[in-house]
Order: structure tokens, then C-alpha cells, then sequence
């Protein structure tokens, strides 16, 4: 019997039919009768194959596609699926190579292109990316998707009023584009917006309810804002609608302590066991994971599921991370080193007064923020501004030169990007904070260009400093997920201000934590003092304002008064942390 057999026909009719209402058992036992007659029955492969897609079962999906190709080699649906199908393995440079001979096959296909693009962006390759997708939208420009994956592109390179024009585009074109409207709300996050980035994540979520993405990203704006309640509910929703993504469980013990019990360790142990979990899933695991271990002092155990977790988090995004690094120990020290401005047209009406706080994660710089932005001045917070870094880093690239032009064009620029992150306006001094701790890199380069900047170099003891970026998930930080580069990025921080201390040791405050919580009123004074600013008790009263945000892993401790942090409480971990520290004189 062959495949114009009517019996075989209508039963692939009843297959797809019950395909689309869901049923894919039904449909897998008919196509499964039809392969029983005519084993080469191509469209029953293919609707095999999409029911095994559904069912993320892409191994399967990618050998029945396999089978399907051989029967017909130049069927572009089978080869545009094969490309997805690999795409979901991670086997991007597969998935490539199928689209683009979907593509010499079907030039014209918008479709291809956007998965082409897709998997471009995920391998990194942005310049093929782009292409590709702005084909998709040029051959069909109702096309939502290539629009939101540009959004993409230009977040990742930080240029986010373009982020936000394409997301809007995709919007436009799709206003039920629930991830076009979570991700839009990810970029207001980022400028600090978090009146519009709610919106967006509530958008999202009456769009499709059950988007645990947007859930999670919305608890997370909750929490940074102080509304822990609410935090909690929404983490609590997104663990409803993805109960094994084991990242909702972990965001949420920050906040409900009382999760962590012998069931959901039971679960977190079965989950990483599955075969097909995610190393992303992996590593969130073992973090929670190190938290039983903390909560019994077993310090060797949880270290080690903590170097674990971090290694999973790495390897799920390796391609990004690994560039990253390079970028952190090899381009940041020769910006460091090399950066070169002219003095020429120095003169500038756009003057500022920028209070720079750098140094390492965790090491109390949100603490000394809040405490100068609380007094009876009104000072902007900065936070994690990144400002410095993007404009030095896009600077070098237009002009393929460390030479960043001349100083007066330089503050104009500055001015205005600092601007528009809404630290300086006429209603209040040209006075802000900046705390992009890695600012340290361009000491030498605020020097030129801000002679009068305060800079407050926050101090704490080493060993404090690098179990807690470990115990807590500093998600994008590449460099922070491996001891070896952690000890290699402090030791590098270290010599910078050495260095550059030598050269002008007045330039830079040295503030010590420990100090500072030990006696908050006489080191604040002092402080204060240096940024010329008055102190009185609000700069220590810091956490009764209701307007408090932070999206640093401080944001619960800043909700209370400052408490006294012992550094010895790391004392047991040192032993375990020798083997990556006894080459650094500084940990010994």
C-alpha cells in the first residue's frame, strides 16, 4: 500500500488533526500505524517529528527528520526543522549549515532568515546576525520576531534606545508578543526605569499568563524596590508555571528562607539527575544545594557544590562568557594602561562633580552609595551605571585608537549620557554618584577628565569579599563564576590602585569596610567630609526611605540599619581557598 492509499491518507488527516488539539499520543500511535504499512511515508515522518519537537524529545526529532531528508533531499521544511532541531541540541554550526542550504534553496524564505539570524546571534556573531534578520523583516515586514532578536543585539551592546525602537517594532507588528514586552521591561531595568519595566513584565503576564520569565523578572524589580511581599508572590508564580526551572527556587530562598526543606532538596537532587536538564538548571541546583550545606556548617561541601554550580553556569554560556573574560584581563588592562586624551579646549560649561565608588564586588559599595545619597543633600544615585566603560570601549572602536580625542568634546559626551540616565537636571547640583565598581580601570582617564571627582575606593578583607561574590549568583559578571579568575580580577584591581597610588596618592579615599560598620557615624563623618558634603543622622538612616532601590545582591541588607559584619565568619573557607590564593601575597 503506498501513501495515496485513501485509508493512509485520511488516517495522517485524523493524526494532524488531534496534533493540533493537543492530543499528541493519539497522533503519535496513528502516524506510528501509518510507518507500519508504508515506512517511507514522508509527511507522517515530519508530523513524527514535530509531535517529538513538542515534546523537547529534539534528539528524536532531529533522526526522524534525518530518515525524511533521505527521502527527499531538497525538501526545505525538512531542512529548515533539521536546523531547528540542532539549534535546540546547542549544535549551532549544524543548525547554520541546514538553514543556509534551506536558504540557496529558498533564497526568498523570511522564516529562514530569522532562524538563521537567531542562531547567528546565539553563536555571537552579530554582524551576520543583523543581516539576516533585517532580510526577514524586508521580506516580510509585518515580522515581528527578527525585530525582537535586534532588540536583542543592540541590549547586549548596550545601545538601548535602539533596543527599545526595535522591541517597540516588534510590539507594533505583534502587540501579543509577550517576550517583546518582558524584554522592553528588561531594558527600563537597566536604565533604572523600573516604573516602566513593571509595566512591561505585567504586560507580558496579561498577554500570557503563564510567562514564567516575565513572573520572575517582575519579582525581581519587586524585590530591588523593597517590596518583598510582593517579590515573593511573583516568584511563587513563576515556580507555578515552571516548577522545575530550579533559578525561581533559588531567587526565592533569598526571600522565604523556610523553602529550603527536605523535600525540595529531594527535588532539586532529582531534577539535576534528568537527562535532559540544562546545565543552566545544573548550576542553580548546586547553589541551592551549598545552602544546606551553609546551614549545617559543612564549609568544604558547600564550597564545592558552589564551584560546581559556577562551572555549570559558565559552561551555559561559554561562547559569551569566555569572550567576556578576555575582555576583563586583556582589553580592560591595556584601556588601563593606554587611554590617551587632549588637553586641548579644556574649558567647558557642562561642568560635573561625579563621586566615583569603586572596587570589587561585595565589598560594602552599595552601603557607602545609600549612606552619601541620604543626607540632607539631595545627591542622584548612580548605581551600576557602566557609563565610563561604554563610552571608552565605543570610543576606541569608532576610532580604532586608544586616543579618545580631545577633553572638552569628551565631558560634552559624558555630560549628556549621564543625563540621560537622569543623574544630572536642573533641579538639582551637577553632583551624582557613579558606582560602577570597575571604574577603577579608568582612574587614570577620570583624572583628565574630572580633575575635581571624588573617587572612594571601598575596601574589604579579600577572603570576605570572595566567598560572598561565590555564594551569591552575580550573574553577568563572566570572570566571577572560576576561583582562578576571581583571585586573577582581584589581583589586578589590587595593583591598578597600587599603582596608581604611587603615582597620586590623594586622588583616591580608601574606604574600609569593616571599619565602616564598626563605627558608621565617625567613618561617615569622614567620608561625608571628603565628598564636601554636610553629614547629619539621615546619611545612617538610609533604610527608612520608601524611594531605596538597589539591583545589587545588597538590596535586602540596605533595608536595616548597618549591622556589624565579622570578617571572621570566612575564617573556615580560607583552608579550602589556599590551593587558588598562595601565589597572591594579599590573601596570605
Amino acid at each position: 500500500m503506498n501513501k495515496n492509499n485513501p485509508t493512509l491518507k485520511d488516517t495522517l488527516r485524523t493524526a494532524y488533526q488531534n496534533y493540533r488539539k493537543g492530543d499528541l499520543k493519539t497522533a503519535e500511535t496513528l502516524c506510528n500505524k501509518i510507518l507500519s504499512i508504508n515506512p517511507n511515508y514522508l509527511e507522517t515522518k515530519i508530523l513524527l517529528a514535530n509531535i517529538s519537537a513538542k515534546e523537547k524529545n529534539y534528539i528524536r526529532t532531529r533522526q526522524l527528520l534525518n530518515e525524511a531528508i533521505d527521502i527527499e533531499p531538497n525538501n526545505v521544511t525538512i531542512l529548515n526543522n533539521l536546523g531547528t532541531a540542532c539549534k535546540e541540541l546547542g549544535e549551532l554550526k549544524n543548525a547554520i549549515d541546514y538553514y543556509k542550504k534551506t536558504i540557496q534553496i529558498d533564497p526568498n524564505n523570511a522564516n529562514v532568515h530569522y532562524n538563521l539570524g537567531a542562531a547567528y546571534y546565539n553563536l555571537k556573531q552579530l554582524k551576520d546576525a543583523k543581516s539576516h534578520l533585517q532580510k526577514a523583516s524586508e521580506l516580510q515586514p509585518n515580522f515581528a520576531l527578527p525585530f525582537l532578536i535586534l532588540g536583542n543585539i543592540c541590549a547586549d551592546l548596550k545601545e538601548y534606545e535602539n533596543a527599545i525602537s526595535n522591541y517597540q517594532k516588534a510590539i507594533d507588528k505583534n502587540y501579543k508578543l509577550a517576550s517583546a514586552h518582558n524584554n522592553l521591561g528588561l531594558v527600563f531595568r537597566t536604565l533604572n526605569d523600573f516604573k516602566n519595566a513593571i509595566s512591561c513584565y505585567k504586560k507580558a503576564i496579561e498577554i500570557k499568563k503563564d510567562h514564567a520569565g516575565a513572573h520572575h523578572n517582575l519579582a525581581l524589580v519587586l524585590k530591588e524596590s523593597g517590596e518583598f511581599d510582593k517579590a515573593i508572590k511573583s516568584h511563587e508564580m513563576a515556580i507555578k508555571y515552571e516548577p522545575e526551572n530550579l533559578a525561581h527556587y533559588f531567587y526565592l530562598s533569598d526571600l522565604k528562607k523556610d523553602i529550603l526543606d527536605i523535600d525540595l532538596k529531594n527535588k532539586i537532587e532529582k531534577i539535576i539527575r534528568k537527562n535532559n536538564t540544562t546545565k543552566n538548571n545544573i548550576a542553580y541546583g548546586n547553589y541551592l544545594l551549598s545552602k544546606y550545606e551553609q546551614k549545617i556548617k559543612n564549609y568544604e561541601k558547600e564550597l564545592n557544590f558552589l564551584i560546581k554550580g559556577h562551572q555549570f553556569y559558565f559552561d551555559s554560556r561559554k561562547i559569551k562568557f569566555e569572550t567576556l573574560v578576555k575582555y576583563n584581563f586583556d582589553d580592560m588592562l591595556q584601556i588601563a594602561n593606554g587611554v590617551e586624551v587632549e588637553k586641548l579646549g579644556e574649558k567647558n560649561n557642562n561642568e560635573i562633580k561625579p563621586i566615583f565608588i569603586i572596587g570589587v564586588p561585595r565589598c560594602g559599595s552599595t552601603l557607602v552609595e545609600k549612606i552619601i545619597g541620604s543626607g540632607e543633600m539631595f545627591i542622584p544615585m548612580g548605581e551600576e551605571t557602566s557609563v565610563l566603560e561604554e563610552f571608552v570601549t565605543t570610543k576606541i572602536m569608532e576610532k580604532k585608537s586608544l586616543n579618545l580625542g580631545k577633553v572638552s568634546e569628551i565631558r560634552n559626551e559624558l555630560f549628556n549620557k549621564y543625563k540621560k540616565r537622569g543623574l544630572i537636571s536642573d533641579k538639582f547640583s551637577n553632583i551624582f554618584t557613579d558606582k560602577s565598581l570597575n571604574n577603577f580601570f579608568f582612574l587614570k582617564f577620570i583624572k583628565e577628565i574630572y580633575p575635581n571627582a571624588k573617587i572612594i575606593n571601598c575596601k574589604r578583607d579579600a577572603l570576605s569579599s570572595i566567598m560572598s561574590i561565590l555564594q551569591n549568583q552575580l550573574t553577568e559578571l563572566a570572570w566571577a563564576h572560576d576561583l582562578v579568575n576571581i583571585f586573577k580580577y582581584f589581583d589586578n584591581y589590587l595593583q591598578i590602585i597600587k599603582n596608581y597610588n604611587e603615582i597620586d596618592p590623594n586622588f583616591v579615599y580608601e574606604l574600609q569596610f569593616q571599619k565602616l560598620v564598626n563605627n558608621p557615624e565617625e567613618e561617615s563623618k569622614k567620608l561625608m567630609k571628603f565628598c564636601e558634603l554636610p553629614w547629619n543622622k539621615k546619611c545612617l538612616e538610609f533604610y527608612k526611605r520608601k524611594d531605596l532601590i538597589s539591583k545589587t545582591a545588597s538590596n535586602i541588607q540596605i533595608r536595616s540599619a548597618i549591622y556589624k559584619h565579622s570578617a571572621e565568619r570566612y575564617l573556615p573557607y580560607k583552608k579550602f581557598l589556599n590551593q587558588y590564593g598562595k601565589k597572591y601575597s594579599w590573601f596570605n
